[in-house]
């Protein structure tokens, strides 16, 4: 009896595996042997037509007579292009209809100025050009302050101290006696004695004009014949007073400070700039800025002065702006955020076209002429404005430009699709190129493309999925993996245009990423066995992923993310030595971030930057709050770095429907 029961299962197994032969048969139905009808020629004959055939973009495998879902994945299929004879290895030739369904866009290559976007903070300060002192030039008692304390506004002659000093009415006293020593000596024969007179008195009024006394006070002196017990001191320009450094009363010897007085009319900024962005500023280039006092509003100055020496600690740079005060709304001490916007040219100079061919005052950048001369404020020489950085206007200095969404960046690769001129059909070749300095919307090319030249700026994604299932490597594909460090090959573009998710897909991203938090905190605590426990838990997470829960597009999308994901956190799951483990988690955060930008998740997460990691190359992750924990530096310097941007949950719940 269990003898026949056992014949009767394995029957029964066999009978199922010759079903599943027989549906794979028919999936997998040569072009041949397809059901497509054959042509008709206008004679009633059957002309050799080519059969269509459908894929599948995610299983290859399949291959069906007519359009329609795939068996597996459920996915819509596309039709198989036949490869063209011609097509290179890294060259794909697509039928116009099938360069629609792919909603394919592309951009010339362009050669054009384009402005770099450097963001700085900073504070107000006062412009050490425009502080006065008020000091006593003679020993002597401070018997009158007139001015009791700091923050008083102040004009140019308004009276300040009155001051006792012995020594004061000797120097009255020479005056006048000189003074009447001088008038019966002018009744005298001789030129010598009048001429010895007359210098008497010249002297003796000096004396007091240069302790401090005006015209008008010694003109009193002379006019009452009586010397004054006191002295008026009087401000000798206007201003705030921002130092009261004496009490009414007090003695002072010869120099000592009464009172500073600082001109607000202008101000200084003083900025922080990343030493990577410094050779992107130029002395005399405008900066706008923000205070917090007034966010909406707008001001602009001009670079006065960039540090040449880098401060250790932050790895930042002071750059000075001279702004335009009038009507004192900004003060001392008040926080700002600047943006400089400098059009960048190819060799890396700046261009601008308002100081091309001028003189700059090197001292102070408001000087501007159309000659050589001499600086109208300090009397030193003008200099070029080429000479301090800048190019002409001209349109050889432009830099070669791509929109940066043409650009599939993967570490230090970047590739492009290029369309491939008088093609019979839409034909697109991928190319790996060199990109530089992002400028905005655009990447400037530095090698492996040519003006005019059109770049694939939609659909590039297809274009390689494609390539892929025609069995050609695709360009996402690196012939070479990056063996160590943070320059693996990586989705990495910043312009990232979030995707449909529905809210399933993205409770389950968001686990993966709670277990990449987890790897963050150990990092941060310096607990390596920690790490790579948690990158186990993370790998395990993006296991249960259902990709099936996406549409095509995202489909594709998410499966280069994936792959790229399950590489790295599979090799942190394996690593045991921290300064590997915070290279791969440097490489593992590159692709998250991309990851969670496209496929938002149910709460926001944070993107933080610390500008000293890697020997100062820099390095991003993501948190779950604001508060800094590094997880490259980890407790030597947990507090390193800043939050750069927050990446903001989906909008709303999204319902998704699944065929």
């Amino acid at each position: 009896m269990k003898l026949k029961r056992t014949k009767i299962f394995v029957g029964v197994i066999a009978l199922g595996l010759l079903l599943v032969a027989f549906l794979i048969g028919r999936w997998t139905v040569p072009a041949a042997m397809s059901s497509a009808t054959p042509e008709m020629d206008g004679k009633g004959h059957t002309q050799n037509a080519e059969p269509e055939v459908w894929t599948c973009s995610m299983h290859p495998q399949i291959k069906l007579p007519k359009k329609g879902k795939c068996p597996i994945c459920f996915m819509d299929l596309i039709m198989l292009e036949k490869d063209s004879d011609n097509d290179g290895e890294r060259e794909l030739s697509v039928s116009q209809y099938s360069a629609k369904l792919m909603e394919l866009e592309s951009s010339p290559v362009i050669r054009k100025f384009a402005q770099a976007e450097i963001r700085m903070v900073g504070m107000v300060d006062y412009d050490e050009t425009r502080v006065s002192y008020i000091s006593a030039w003679i020993p002597g008692r401070l018997d009158r302050l007139f001015v009791d304390y700091t923050g008083i506004p102040v004009r140019k002659g308004d009276h300040m101290v009155k001051i006792y000093s012995p020594d004061l009415l000797t120097a009255q006293e020479e005056l006048l006696q000189s003074i009447k020593v001088s008038s019966t000596l002018m009744e005298s024969e001789s030129e010598i004695m009048r001429r010895t007179a007359l210098t008497t008195v010249t002297a003796a009024r000096e004396k007091l004009r240069l302790w401090g006394f005006t015209a008008e006070q010694i003109a009193a002196i002379e006019k009452s014949g009586t010397p004054a017990e006191h002295m008026t001191i009087y401000s000798p320009g206007a201003g705030i007073v921002i130092h009261k450094n004496v009490q009414e009363g007090m003695y002072v010897e010869t120099g000592t400070k009464i009172y500073t007085i600082a001109d607000l009319s202008k101000v200084w900024i003083q900025l922080d700039a990343y030493e990577s962005d410094l050779n992107w500023l130029r002395y005399g280039g405008a900066v706008e800025f923000t205070t917090a006092t007034d966010p909406g509003k707008t001001f602009e100055g001009t670079i006065s002065f960039i540090d040449p020496i880098i401060n250790s600690s932050t790895r930042t740079a002071k750059v000075r702006v001279i702004v335009d005060n009038p009507t004192l709304e900004l003060k001392p001490g008040m926080f700002v955020r600047a943006i400089a916007r400098p059009m960048v040219a190819q060799d890396g100079s700046v261009m601008n076209s308002e100081l091309a061919g001028k003189w700059i005052s090197p001292m102070h950048p408001e000087v501007i002429k159309d000659g050589p001369g001499s600086c109208d404020v300090c009397g030193m020489p003008l200099v070029t404005a080429e000479s301090l950085g800048y190019v002409a206007d001209n349109q050889q200095n432009a830099p070669l430009l791509i929109p940066v969404s043409a650009a599939m960046k993967t570490g230090k690769r970047a590739v492009v699709y290029v369309e491939v001129p008088e093609s019979d059909k839409p034909t697109y070749e991928g190319r790996e190129i060199e990109v530089g300095l992002r400028l905005g919307d655009y990447y400037v090319v530095q090698d492996g493309l040519a003006e005019g030249e059109r770049v694939v700026t939609r659909g590039a994604f297809k274009l390689d999925a494609e390539l892929q299932i025609r069995a050609k490597p695709g360009m996402m594909s690196p012939q070479e993996e990056a063996h160590s460090g943070h320059d693996a090959a990586l989705i990495a573009d910043k312009t990232l245009t979030p995707l449909a998710t529905p809210m399933e897909f993205s409770m389950q991203l968001g686990a993966v990423v709670d277990a990449y938090f987890e790897i963050h905190k150990q990092l941060a605590g310096d607990a390596p066995a920690g790490a790579k426990d948690a990158a186990v838990t993370m790998k395990e997470k993006l296991e249960q992923v259902n990709m099936g829960l996406l549409d095509h597009d995202a489909h594709m999308v998410w499966m280069e993310h994936l792959k790229n994901l399950n590489r790295v956190v599979g090799k942190l799951a394996k690593e045991d030595k921290i300064v590997r483990q915070r290279e791969l988690f440097y490489q593992l955060s590159q692709q998250l971030i991309n990851s969670v930008k496209l496929f938002r998740l149910q709460q926001p997460v944070y993107q933080a930057f610390c500008p000293m990691a890697f020997n100062d190359t820099g390095a991003t992750w993501l948190q779950s709050t604001k508060e800094l924990l590094n997880p490259y530096f980890g407790k030597t310097m947990l507090r390193c770095g800043e939050i750069q941007a927050t990446i903001e949950a989906a909008a709303g719940k999204q319902e998704h429907d699944h065929e």
